[in-house]
């Protein structure tokens, strides 16, 4: 059974890497995104927040999980971070593998994962497909955002693989550092070129 050509899109922070899964989505391209997965299986009602709540008690209320509560439990402790994601990674693989089957007969689809390099999961991707743009553009776009500070910016930079690297190791790289129009064009032709080389 032929399956789609899977598709590793990661960027480092403000690089654009949300506007450029949504300009796959808009060219026709099934787009997995597993942060907005996380937040639906921890907001109200989601499937996940009585077993978080049952592992972290407080950390929930009527919004579900609390980012706030659960973030003081878990930050900078390893073990409990484990014990947190030893409940939302395997929720998310099946949400994953429920993707896969929903989109089986399209030729390409995109899994939108930030941390692919960090995670170590590039390997589970055919290919990858890196969100670029210059440092100060990528700068100017992180320190607009509310809340945010230099010191928070240079921590999230320390966490995630330099962007050189990324570009390195990438089969593609998208550059927003050009116009909106660009990158869509940009997007739109590596669309094809995908689903060229899926067909072959």
């Amino acid at each position: 059974m032929s399956r789609p050509l899977i598709v590793g899109l990661t960027g480092s922070i403000g690089m654009g890497k949300s506007t450029v899964a949504a300009m796959f989505e808009a060219a026709g391209v099934p787009v997995f995104d597993a942060d907005a997965e996380v937040r639906a299986m921890q907001g109200p009602d989601g499937e996940l927040v009585p077993a978080i709540e049952a592992a972290f008690p407080g950390s929930t209320d009527e919004g579900g999980v609390s980012r706030e509560k659960l973030g003081a439990l878990v930050f900078g402790d390893p073990e409990e971070l484990a014990r947190l994601e030893a409940i939302v990674h395997p929720a998310v693989a099946t949400k994953r593998e429920a993707f896969l089957i929903e989109h089986a007969g399209a030729p390409v689809v995109v899994f939108d994962i930030p941390l692919l390099f960090e995670k170590g999961g590039a390997g589970s991707v055919d290919r990858v497909v890196v969100v670029s743009a210059p440092a100060e553009t990528q700068r100017a776009r992180v320190l607009a955002r509310p809340g945010m500070t230099e010191e928070k910016f240079a921590h999230i930079l320390e966490l995630q693989t330099p962007d050189a690297q990324k570009r390195a190791r990438a089969d593609h790289v998208i550059d927003t550092g050009t116009t909106l129009e660009q990158t869509e064009d940009a997007v739109i032709a590596l669309a094809a070129e995908l689903r060229a080389e899926s067909a072959a």
